[in-house]
């Protein structure tokens, strides 16, 4: 079975919607690399009732994403943060080299701490 590693990133956000047991047998999947096998073996249940249970919390965590789509803004926020951080240190080091207003480097290192602790809280 081929391994959608988008899966394992889903599970961070929405695993306590699924089932306890599809949590477990999905982050045994993804997050510890078991097998359907020593999955189903650990579990006590048939290879075949280890992969239904994965094939459903996948759905499950797909169509949640899809309709709520956490994942998706979370992403949008760490490339904006990024394009943040990156626009801030442009003008830093514009600033640093031909004009040097003090005030603007205080306010770009203001920006740059807001800007980690935004990072930091996601």
């Amino acid at each position: 079975m081929a391994k959608n590693l988008e899966i394992s990133l889903l599970l961070d956000y929405y695993s306590s919607m699924l089932t306890k047991k599809q949590r477990e047998v999905i982050s045994c999947y993804y997050n510890d690399d078991l097998s359907l096998s020593e999955i189903a073996q650990n579990e006590g249940i048939t290879r075949q009732g280890v992969r239904d249970s994965i094939k459903r919390g996948e759905a499950q965590l797909i169509e949640m994403e899809k309709n709520l789509g956490i994942l998706r803004k979370s992403r949008q926020r760490a490339a904006a943060y990024a394009q943040i951080r990156q626009y801030a240190e442009h003008i830093r080091d514009y600033n640093s080299r031909f004009v040097y207003d003090k005030s603007i480097t205080e306010q770009i290192e203001k920006l740059l701490k807001i800007l980690a602790k935004l990072e930091d809280s996601e």
